[in-house]
C-alpha cells in the first residue's frame, strides 16, 4: 500500500496515474466541526496499483492531483460522488472531468435507487466491506492499519464494479443514458448555492411573501456567517431561530436577545447588528421582489385514477428495462404528465420518452389500456 505524503511523490504517482483510461476515487473528510467539509484522505487506483494521498501531510500540495482531475483524457469513477466532487470543486474551484458515478450508473442498470457501495460490491464482485471504520476520526494521525485497508478497499473493488456496470451499459447501449447525468455533476453550478437561495432549504408552512423576504434576508445573513467563519449553519443559528424570527421579527437589541437560542450578548454584538440589519432588508424589500411559492394545488377531480395508472406503467417500463424508476420520472413529474401533455419535465425527453413518456402519453389518449394475463399485466393497442 503506496502512502503519498511529499509533493514530488505526489506528482510521479499522478504522472503514472494520467497513462491509464480511467482511475477511481474516494475521499474520506469530517464536515461536524466546520462548513466546508476537511478533505482527510485521498484513496486512487488504477488498474495496476493503488494508493492514498494524506491531504494533511505538513507541506505537501495536491496541485498534482488537481491536474489529474481535469485530464481529459482519464476518466474518474466515484461511487455517489456528488460531495468528493463538492470538495474538489472547493479545493481547486474546478469540478473533476470527464466522470463516471457508479451509483448513477448502477440506477440505469436496473440495481436500485441510490443503491449503496455495499450492497453495489456485494453483488457485483461477491465481496464483503468491512464496515468498522465507516464513522471513523480520519483527521488524527497517524492513521491505523485497519483504517488504511478499509480507505483502499474502497477504489480497489471500485474498479471491478466500474468495470461491469460499463460493460452492461455498453452492450444495452445506455451510454448516453448516463451521459445526461454526468453533465449535471460535473457543472459547477450544481455545488454553488448564492447565498440569497440559501432559505430554500428550511422547510416552512408559511408562504407568505413578507415572511418569505424576511427569511431569505436572514438565511443568506446565516450563509455569509457561516462561510467567513467556516463552521456549520447551525452554530450561527438554527433553522428554528430563523423560522421564529421571520415569523415575528424582533425590531431592536431587546427583542432579539428574547428570541430562543439567542443570548444577550449576541444581540448586543457585531452578530446581533448584522442579523437586525438583515431582518430589516427583509421587511422593506418591495412586495413585488418578495419570494414566491405557488401553493400546491390538489389534482383535478378525476386525476387520481390516472395517476395510478400511470403510475402502474412506470413501474412497468421500468422493470422490464431494469432501470430504477426514480431515474425515469419522480412523482411530482407523474403529475406534471398527467395535467399537461407538453409538460416541461425530462420523462418527455430523450430516452425518457422513449422508455416511458411516449406511452405516458398514448395512456392519457387512450390509445393504448392495461390487460392481465394471469399475474401479468401487459399493454394492448386500442383501435
Amino acid at each position: 500500500m503506496q502512502i503519498v505524503t511529499k509533493t514530488d511523490d505526489l506528482e510521479i504517482l499522478c504522472a503514472r496515474l494520467s497513462e491509464y483510461s480511467y482511475v477511481t476515487i474516494d475521499t474520506e473528510f469530517l464536515r461536524e466541526s466546520t462548513f466546508w467539509p476537511e478533505l482527510c484522505l485521498v484513496q486512487i487506483a488504477s488498474d495496476d496499483e493503488s494508493a492514498i494521498i494524506d491531504p494533511l501531510a505538513e507541506g505537501i500540495s495536491l496541485e498534482p492531483l488537481f491536474k489529474l482531475l481535469q485530464n481529459p483524457n482519464v476518466l474518474k469513477v466515484f461511487h455517489a460522488g456528488r460531495q468528493d466532487l463538492e470538495i474538489f470543486h472547493h479545493l481547486s474551484g474546478e469540478v473533476p472531468t470527464p466522470i463516471f458515478d457508479t451509483q448513477v450508473a448502477a440506477m440505469v442498470c436496473g440495481y436500485g435507487e441510490s443503491v449503496g457501495y455495499d450492497t453495489l460490491v456485494a453483488s457485483l464482485t461477491g465481496a464483503s466491506i468491512d464496515k468498522s471504520s465507516r464513522f471513523t476520526d480520519w483527521s488524527r494521525r497517524p492513521l491505523s492499519d485497519r483504517q488504511l485497508t478499509y480507505a483502499e478497499a474502497d477504489v480497489t473493488h471500485l474498479r471491478v464494479v466500474y468495470a461491469k456496470l460499463e460493460e452492461k451499459l455498453r452492450t444495452t447501449e445506455r451510454e448516453d443514458w448516463l451521459a445526461g447525468e454526468m453533465k449535471v455533476l460535473e457543472t459547477p453550478e450544481t455545488y454553488l448555492v448564492p447565498p440569497e437561495n440559501s432559505w430554500k432549504r428550511i422547510k416552512s408552512r408559511n408562504n407568505k411573501p413578507r415572511f418569505l423576504a424576511i427569511l431569505q434576508a436572514i438565511a443568506a445573513w446565516r450563509e455569509n456567517q457561516a462561510h467567513r467563519q467556516n463552521i456549520p449553519r447551525n452554530r450561527i443559528l438554527r433553522d428554528e431561530a430563523l423560522l421564529e424570527i421571520a415569523s415575528n421579527p424582533p425590531s431592536n437589541e431587546e427583542k432579539l436577545s428574547h428570541v430562543r437560542g439567542i443570548g444577550r450578548k449576541f444581540a448586543d454584538g457585531k452578530m446581533g447588528a448584522g442579523l437586525l440589519a438583515a431582518i430589516k432588508t427583509g421587511k422593506e424589500l418591495p412586495e413585488e421582489d418578495c419570494p414566491f411559492v405557488a401553493q400546491k394545488t390538489p389534482l383535478p377531480k378525476g386525476m387520481g385514477p390516472l395517476m395510478d395508472l400511470l403510475r402502474v406503467l412506470l413501474k412497468m417500463r421500468c422493470e422490464e428495462n431494469e432501470v430504477a424508476q426514480k431515474l425515469v420520472c419522480s412523482s411530482a413529474e407523474l403529475e406534471k404528465i398527467a395535467a399537461d401533455d407538453n409538460a416541461e419535465v425530462p420523462a418527455l425527453v430523450g430516452w425518457r420518452f422513449e422508455m416511458f413518456g411516449k406511452d405516458a402519453l398514448a395512456l392519457k389518449a387512450g390509445k393504448i389500456a392495461f390487460t392481465a394475463e394471469g399475474r401479468k399485466i401487459r399493454l394492448i393497442t386500442l383501435e
